[in-house]
C-alpha cells in the first residue's frame, strides 16, 4: 500500500484547483485529478500534503492552513495496488494566473458544477464528489453552497 496526499484549493466563487494530467504519470494518465502525490517515507500526511502543492504549483501554504476533508482507500489499478489517499483543503484568494503548473497539461480552477463531468482520476472522482456541496466547500469559498448536479 502506498499513501498519497492531495490538496483542493478552492476560490472564492467556490471553484476547485484541477490538475490535468498528461500522458507520462503511470497512475490515472489523461485524466483530471489533485494536485498531490507520494508521501516521503515516514512524512507526515499533513507536510506531505503542502509539500506536494508547493511542488506542483508554486502555492506555499503552511500545514496549519489546510483542512483535513477525508481519508480514503483508492483501488488503482493501473499498479493492481490498494493505497491510502489523505484528502486536505484550503480556500484561497488566487486565480488561475496565480498558479504555476510543474506538472501535467494545465492546473486550473474548475467550475464545481462541471468538474464532475470531467475525466477524472480514480482519486479525484472518490474524493471531489462528496466534497462539492459539501459544509466544508461552501465555507472555505465563502460564498454559501454551491449546488451540484451529481
Amino acid at each position: 500500500m502506498t499513501e498519497f496526499a492531495a490538496v483542493i484549493l478552492v476560490d472564492r466563487r467556490g471553484w476547485v484547483l484541477l490538475q490535468e494530467r498528461d500522458e507520462r504519470p503511470v497512475i490515472a494518465p489523461e485524466k483530471w485529478a489533485f494536485c498531490g502525490g507520494h508521501l516521503e517515507p515516514g512524512e507526515d500526511p499533513l507536510a506531505g500534503a503542502a509539500r506536494e502543492l508547493e511542488e506542483e504549483t508554486e502555492v506555499r501554504l503552511s500545514p496549519d492552513e489546510l483542512q483535513l476533508v477525508a481519508v480514503h482507500d483508492v483501488h488503482h489499478p493501473e499498479t493492481s495496488s490498494d493505497d491510502k489517499l489523505h484528502l486536505y483543503a484550503a480556500g484561497v484568494d488566487l486565480t488561475d494566473a496565480d498558479i504555476v503548473c510543474h506538472e501535467g497539461r494545465q492546473i486550473v480552477f474548475v467550475d464545481p458544477v462541471k468538474a464532475p463531468d470531467l475525466d477524472l482520476s480514480d482519486s479525484a472522482r472518490i474524493g471531489l464528489t462528496p466534497f462539492l456541496g459539501s459544509p466544508q466547500h461552501a465555507a472555505l469559498s465563502g460564498s454559501g453552497p454551491v449546488r451540484v448536479e451529481t
